[in-house]
């Protein structure tokens, strides 16, 4: 009586315990309602003016897939080797957990796992990934109250949108394309059998890798799904003979330096939201536009380095005219050697392409195109040191005397500039330079008057567009932000307003034609249609410049070293960058 007494009182605390650990176990089990507003991390895509895929942003490479888009095939593959009691079980399998029990002892080492698709979502979703029996009694019980709310495909669908394949890629959609270039829905059997065997350890089996470990298990899937009737014998022979991947479809996404510039202004709204909450970002690149300029470059490049020391670099930026939309950009020769972007980053002297600014100056003050000033060797005292002189030296070293304003831009005379330059007034100058829309800062020295102050690519392409049409455009690289419900988070439309008179914008594109058809652009006529524009040129051949435009873009090009060497003997702004610029001008209009 008193054993039977103290074997009752011994269950009855066991029992006590049990209940209390399981009540303890499940007091803080996460609601599987939450679900519901099951919101993955996913990429957020950037698309060029005609809705081609440029790039991603993400912290996970993660593009959600409904289930109802997931192949039949895919998912038996998952099936097959992952849970294929899966339609049958309520969450939790206990003959596939007596099975691997069997296989692990046989073993006498863990080969084959227990869990449900069901238990590993539960696990994914809601737990932390720790090894306690408090966890297992949390994962059964959110496996059941899953299933009890959920139907199997729904299950299945967010298994395969949540699991990790390796490679950095998260979800069925990302692991297609990082490891097959394709999506979801173009995958074949033996594709599919080697994605369904990389979730249990995607370093392990990864193809590239260790490919014979890889394809053995793939193998293993597909003798699965042959054995339980989900292919044929002909598609498992077929699909045996597949040769695996021999490397990750890593995205080295398309113009990559707009993608960073535009990276960069996104940021400062979005934060972390623009890695993870799966927007769909429509920028105003055209790609069609891109891969002329990218080739441009290229071939501009090679041509240079024929005659010179490699290293030199060169930008090109493009730009709409009528609505101011960045449709091409290349900052630079190699983004994935050097991102720094030369198109907007790099400060550089413009030298002659500045000129314009001053001849429009003087057209506002009432000057024509054949008004006459002095080309000649002239003194000029230096700002800080009144006893020294300063004298601007045409590129030739020849002197005109007595030439027009017309012959003075076309031939991009120093000496006739400085000299309308001290006419008119440097800050006259300084003034008009902000008003078109030069942000950087124009000293008030006369040598900015050929080019002395440093300005971006970026910048100074914005203000040719308004000397190309009279209107100071505001820059414009997005055009719609929608999140991942479709529902526009921001539309950007141009935005321009009239700061020069019709008449004196006739008169400097008359001007500026000039020295295509006459003067240091005149290479440029090869065309054989009306473009107009103005080389660069600074001292030592350090920087080569070459700004102009058409009646659809404004296109600018710099060309030079990173280090400010010069680069090489005579490479002005109609050697080094013109041809560039020519090459896209030729070919953009497809």
């Amino acid at each position: 009586m008193f054993k039977r007494l103290i074997l009752v009182c011994v269950v009855s605390v066991l029992l006590g315990s049990l209940t209390g650990f399981l009540f303890w176990s499940l007091s803080d089990l996460p609601r599987v309602e939450s679900l519901e507003e099951y919101t993955p991390l996913e990429a957020s895509k950037v698309y060029d003016a005609n809705g081609e895929l440029i790039a991603e942003y993400y912290l996970e490479r993660r593009t959600f897939i409904p289930y109802y888009k997931i192949p039949d095939h895919v998912k038996k593959a998952f099936i097959a080797i992952e849970d294929e009691r899966f339609y049958k079980h309520h969450g939790i399998d206990f003959i596939g957990i007596l099975r691997a029990l069997y296989h692990d002892i046989k073993a006498g080492r863990i080969v084959q796992g227990g869990s449900t698709i069901t238990q590993q979502l539960a696990k994914m979703l809601f737990l932390k990934p720790e090894r306690s029996i408090s966890r297992k009694i949390k994962e059964a019980a959110l496996s059941l109250q899953i299933e009890k709310k959920y139907t199997k495909d729904e299950i299945l669908g967010l298994y395969l949108n949540q699991t990790f394949f390796g490679s950095n890629a998260y979800g069925i959609e990302a692991a297609a394309h990082t490891y097959f270039g394709k999506s979801t829905d173009e995958l074949s059997i033996a594709e599919a059998a080697l994605l369904a065997a990389l979730p249990r350890a995607p370093s392990y089996y990864s193809p590239f890798k260790h490919p014979e470990k890889a394809l053995k298990r793939r193998n293993l899937v597909l003798k699965k799904m042959l054995q339980l009737g989900y292919i044929s014998e002909i598609q498992y022979e077929e699909a045996i003979e597949t040769p695996l991947p021999e490397k990750p479809h890593r995205r080295r996404y398309n113009a990559p330096y707009f993608i960073e510039f535009l990276r960069d202004r996104l940021e400062d709204r979005y934060n972390q939201a623009l890695y993870t909450d799966g927007l769909k970002i429509y920028s105003t690149l055209d790609m069609s536009y891109q891969r002329v300029a990218e080739e441009a470059v290229k071939k501009g490049i090679e041509s240079i380095e024929k005659r010179e020391k490699p290293g030199v670099q060169a930008a090109l930026i493009a730009i709409e005219i009528d609505t101011g939309k960045v449709v091409a950009m290349v900052g630079g020769t190699d983004f994935w050697e050097t991102q720094f972007n030369r198109a907007t980053q790099a400060m550089r002297q413009p030298g002659s392409a500045f000129k314009p600014i001053v001849y429009l100056t003087a057209i506002e003050k009432d000057f024509i195109p054949e008004d006459r000033i002095e080309d000649r060797e002239v003194g000029y005292p230096m700002p800080d040191r009144k006893d020294e002189v300063w004298i601007p030296r045409n590129y030739e070293k020849v002197y005109n005397g007595e030439v027009t304003l017309l012959q003075a831009l076309s031939h991009s005379l120093n000496a006739a500039t400085v000299c309308l330059a001290d006419t008119i007034g440097i800050k006259s100058i300084v003034k008009t330079a902000k008003a078109i829309g030069l942000k950087s800062t124009v000293h008030p020295y006369l040598s900015s008057a050929i080019g002395a102050s440093e300005t971006t690519l970026f910048d100074l392409a914005y203000a040719y567009v308004t000397l190309a049409t009279g209107y100071r455009t505001a820059p414009l690289f997005v055009n719609d932000v929608l999140n991942r419900e479709d529902i526009s988070l921001e539309q950007h439309y141009p935005d321009a307003r009239r700061v020069l008179d019709p008449a004196v914008v006739d008169t400097i594109r008359y001007m500026l034609r000039d020295v295509v058809l006459h003067g240091t652009g005149r290479r440029a006529r090869q065309l054989n249609r009306p473009v107009y524009g103005k080389t660069g040129t600074t001292n030592d051949y350090t920087d080569a410049w070459f700004m102009g435009f058409d009646d659809q873009l404004v296109v600018g090009v710099w060309v030079g070293r990173d280090d400010h060497t010069p680069i090489g003997n005579r490479e002005t702004g109609a050697r080094a960058a013109l041809p560039i610029w020519m090459e896209f001008m030729k070919n953009y209009r497809g």
